[in-house]
C-alpha cells in the first residue's frame, strides 16, 4: 500500500499493537539506503551460521547436525565470498574468507569420510583447505 506521494504506508495491524499505526518509516529501512559491502556480509554472516549450526556446532549440536545442508551453505558461502572479494575489499573479505576456512575445515573433520582435498564444500572455489 502507499498514500499519494508514493511512501509506502502500514498495512492495518502492522505496528501489532493495540495503541494505533506506528510510524512505517522508523520500522522500516530503505533497502536503497543500505551500502552493498553490508548487505554482502549480512549474507555472508547468515550463511556461517546456518552452516556452523548444521556442522553441529551450535548448542545442542548433535540435535541439528545435517552435513548435506552444511555442505550446500559452506559452497554457496565460498561462491559468494570469491565472486564479491574484489567488491568489498580486503578488510571485509578477510575475516569472511577465515570463517568459511574454519567452517570447510570443521566439515572436513566432522565427516565420516572426508573429501579428497580440492573436493570439499566450496573448494572448488577457494583451492584445497589444508589445516
Amino acid at each position: 500500500m502507499s498514500d499519494d506521494s508514493g511512501t509506502p504506508t502500514p498495512s492495518p495491524g502492522a505496528a501489532g499493537g493495540a495503541g494505533g499505526a506506528a510510524d512505517f518509516e522508523t520500522m522500516t529501512r530503505d533497502i536503497a539506503d543500505v551500502p552493498a559491502v553490508e548487505v554482502i556480509t549480512t549474507v555472508a554472516v547468515h550463511l556461517m551460521s546456518s552452516a556452523a549450526v548444521n556442522l553441529g556446532l551450535a548448542e545442542g549440536g548433535e540435535d541439528h547436525k545435517d552435513l548435506d545442508e552444511a555442505r550446500k551453505l559452506i559452497q554457496a558461502l565460498a561462491g559468494l565470498v570469491t565472486a564479491a572479494a574484489t567488491e568489498i575489499g580486503s578488510y571485509h573479505a578477510a575475516p569472511l574468507r577465515d570463517g568459511l576456512k574454519s567452517l570447510q575445515l570443521a566439515f572436513r573433520e566432522a565427516s565420516a569420510v572426508p573429501d579428497e582435498p580440492g573436493q570439499g564444500p566450496g573448494e572448488k572455489f577457494t583451492g584445497p583447505v589444508i589445516g
